[in-house]
C-alpha cells in the first residue's frame, strides 16, 4: 500500500470556531487544523492521515513529544516509537491529516525545486513518509507436516488467478475523471477481502533428481499437467488450506470458497468483503472504544464500543461482491460491468455491495457533492455501527478503476485502534 505526502497550495482558511490561536485550512476537501502562521495561498506540505513521518524529520520540526525538566510535556504531540499521522477532533473542529510548511522539508533536500503537484515519499535518498502499519503481531500456522509433505511432492500454481487491486484515495485522483465516464457509488466495507475464481490449475510432479537431469540433457520439457479447478485466496496470498492464516483458523474462509464452487463459470473470478466474525465472538475486524473519541454526540449515537459485526450474530459472517473478472485460457482479462456484477451475483444467490447513487460524471464539485451526501453516518447494513465511506466506481474503462473516499469518525476510530498496535488483516496481507 502507497503512501505520499503531497505539495499543494493553500485555497481557503478560515478562523477556528472555538481557539484564538488556531485556524482550519483545507486541502483536498479535508479540514486540517494549523497555526496563526499559515496565510491563502503558502505551499506547503499535506501528510494525509494515516501516514509514519522520518523521525529525524519529526525531531527536526519539533512534532514529537518530550518533557522538560519539570516534566511538563512540551514540543510536539507524536510518540517518538510511532510518528502518526492521525485524524482528530480539536476543540470541536475536524482536523484530518497534517499540514507543514514547506521549509520543513530544508534539511533534506532543495525546497526551491518542488512545486504545486508534486509528490514525495524518499528525498534525496532518506525515507520522509510512508503508509503506518501497526506493529501488531498476526496469528500463523504453518499447517501439518502432512500438508508440508504434499507441498514437497508437486508443484501446484494458478498462473491466472488475480490478486486484489488496492483502491486509490479517491482525493487525489479526481484527475483520473473524464466528462462523460458512467459512474457509480457503492459502500466501502469494513472487512477482510476474499477472492475465489474457477481457474487454469498448472501441476508439475517433482520427479527424481537422475531422470530431471536425463530429460534435461535430452532437451526434453515435460510439460504442466493443466485442469480446471476453483482456488480462494486473501488479497495477495493464495489459499492451499483452510488449517490456519492471520486469525488462527481460516474455516469460515473455506466456508465461502466451497459456496462458490460449481456456481462460477470457467474463467470467472469473484472479489468479495467477508464482514462479520470469524468464529465465536472475534470480530473479523478490531472493534473500538468509542470513549477515547472524546466526542459526546458520537458516543450518544452509536454506544461506549464500536463492532463492525454487519447485523451478523456471535460467530457469524457475510459476504459482499464487490468485483468480477472473466479470463480466458490465454490469460487475457474482461473487466465484468457492474451491472453484470450484480446480474451474476443474483444469478448465484449472493449478495453485493450496496450502490447508493449511478451517475456520468461533468466536474469535480457534482462528483464530491454526491460523495459527502453518502459517505457520513450510521451503516445502512449494520446500522449499529459507522459506514466506512463509499467507493466510486468508473464503470466504463477496460480495467477495473475504483477509488475510495472514508468518512471523518470511521478515521478517528481507525486511529485510535492503530495507536494500540492493532494490526488489521488488510494492512498484513
Amino acid at each position: 500500500m502507497s503512501y505520499n505526502a503531497y505539495i499543494t497550495r493553500i485555497k481557503t482558511i478560515r478562523k477556528h470556531s472555538n481557539a484564538d490561536r488556531l485556524q482550519v485550512a483545507t486541502v483536498f476537501g479535508n479540514d486540517v487544523i494549523v497555526s496563526l502562521d499559515v496565510k491563502e495561498n503558502d505551499l506547503m506540505v499535506y501528510f494525509p492521515t494515516d501516514g509514519r513521518l522520518n523521525i529525524e524529520y519529526c525531531r527536526k520540526n519539533k512534532l514529537l513529544r518530550e518533557k522538560d525538566a519539570e516534566g511538563n510535556n512540551v514540543g510536539g504531540y507524536m510518540e517518538e516509537s510511532k510518528c502518526h499521522v492521525t485524524t482528530i477532533k480539536l476543540r470541536g473542529e475536524r482536523s484530518d491529516g497534517l499540514l507543514m510548511p514547506l521549509s520543513s522539508l530544508d534539511s533534506f533536500t532543495d525546497i526551491n525545486t518542488l512545486k504545486e503537484g508534486d509528490t514525495i515519499d524518499i528525498l534525496n535518498g532518506v525515507l520522509i513518509c510512508e503508509k503506518y502499519i501497526p506493529r501488531g503481531s498476526k496469528n500463523k500456522s504453518e499447517g501439518s507436516p502432512k500438508d508440508k509433505k504434499k507441498k514437497k511432492i508437486n508443484t501446484i500454481s494458478y498462473p491466472f488467478f488475480d490478486e486484489h487491486i488496492d483502491t486509490s484515495q479517491l482525493a487525489y485522483n479526481t484527475h483520473q475523471f473524464k466528462e462523460g465516464d458512467l459512474c457509480y457509488i457503492t459502500l466501502k466495507m469494513h472487512g477482510t477481502s476474499q477472492r475465489t475464481a474457477n481457474t487454469l490449475k498448472e501441476e508439475n510432479k517433482r520427479l527424481p533428481y537422475l531422470i530431471y537431469k536425463g530429460l534435461k540433457l535430452l532437451n526434453i520439457n515435460i510439460k504442466p499437467k493443466k485442469t480446471w479447478g476453483y482456488v480462494s485466496g486473501t488479497r495477495r496470498t493464495v489459499l492451499k488450506n483452510f488449517n490456519g492464516g492471520y486469525y488462527g483458523n481460516d474455516s469460515f474462509r473455506q466456508n465461502w470458497h466451497d459456496f462458490f464452487v460449481g456456481k462460477l463459470r470457467k474463467g470467472e473470478e469473484v472479489f468479495y468483503e467477508v464482514v462479520g466474525y470469524t468464529q465465536g465472538d472475534q470480530t473479523i475486524m478490531p472493534e473500538c472504544s468509542n470513549t477515547r473519541t472524546k466526542d459526546k454526540q458520537f458516543i450518544k449515537q452509536y454506544g461506549n464500543v464500536t463492532r463492525f459485526t454487519y447485523g451478523c450474530d456471535i460467530g457469524q459472517n457475510d459476504i459482499y461482491v464487490y468485483r468480477m473478472t472473466m479470463t480466458n485460457d490465454d490469460g487475457s482479462v474482461v473487466e465484468y460491468p457492474w451491472h453484470l456484477v450484480k446480474l451474476r451475483c443474483e444469478q448465484m444467490g449472493v449478495k453485493y455491495c450496496p450502490e447508493f447513487d449511478k451517475f456520468i460524471f461533468t466536474n469535480i464539485d457534482d462528483l464530491m457533492k454526491r460523495v459527502n451526501n453518502y459517505c457520513d453516518g450510521i451503516d445502512p447494513v449494520g446500522k449499529t455501527h459507522i459506514r466506512e465511506g463509499v467507493v466510486v466506481r468508473v464503470d466504463n474503462k477496460e480495467k477495473f478503476s475504483a477509488f475510495k473516499h472514508k468518512n471523518f469518525n470511521f478515521k478517528v476510530l481507525e486511529g485510535i485502534i492503530k495507536a494500540d498496535d492493532v494490526l488489521d488483516m488488510e494492512e498484513a496481507s
